[in-house]
């Protein structure tokens, strides 16, 4: 069965992580972790397949803000949803306006969370398809631009390495 959603899970609380990514996986979500920014990063740069980053706002070192501004540099289609226990106004409406999808706090319903992260994973693959078409447009017809962006964004093609 093909997962609902790549996400990329990060938060410095272990026990966090670990019940968060077992919830999802339960749910037919594929979950990568990390425990810090920089190997949020490290996660990004090697799973070009991620759809969805959570990131903790306050974490050690690389923080959560600081996250998000090098993801929405290099990784710009991934959305990014921010999950804290530790809110703020000014925090939101910061993270919100450099490009976080959402920002939620903790804790937080599972319902809720799922949700968003169906939400943020369907931005995403409109937004590939939406490049997806520009670029092919001079050079092929309508459907032949269907069955490519078919082929490229269908999971159950990805996985099977067709």
């Amino acid at each position: 069965m093909t997962a609902l959603a790549k996400v990329l899970l990060v938060d410095d609380e272990r026990e966090f992580v670990a019940i968060l990514t077992k919830r999802l996986t339960k749910r037919n979500y594929s979950v990568t972790f990390a425990h810090s920014g920089k190997d949020a990063l490290a996660q990004l740069e090697e799973d070009k397949d991620i759809e969805v980053a959570i990131l903790d706002v306050k974490m050690p070192g690389l923080d959560g803000i600081e996250t998000l501004k090098i993801i929405r540099k290099k990784w710009p289609l991934v959305e990014v949803i921010m999950l804290t226990g530790h809110s703020t106004l000014d925090s939101a409406i910061n993270t919100i306006k450099l490009g976080a999808y959402d920002y939620l706090l903790k804790p937080i319903e599972m319902e809720q969370l799922v949700s968003k992260i169906e939400k943020a994973a369907c931005r995403k693959r409109h937004r590939d398809k939406l490049i997806l078409e520009v670029y092919m447009t001079p050079y092929l017809t309508r459907r032949e631009q269907e069955e490519q962006i078919a082929k490229i964004l269908d999971p159950e093609t990805k996985n099977s390495g067709v």
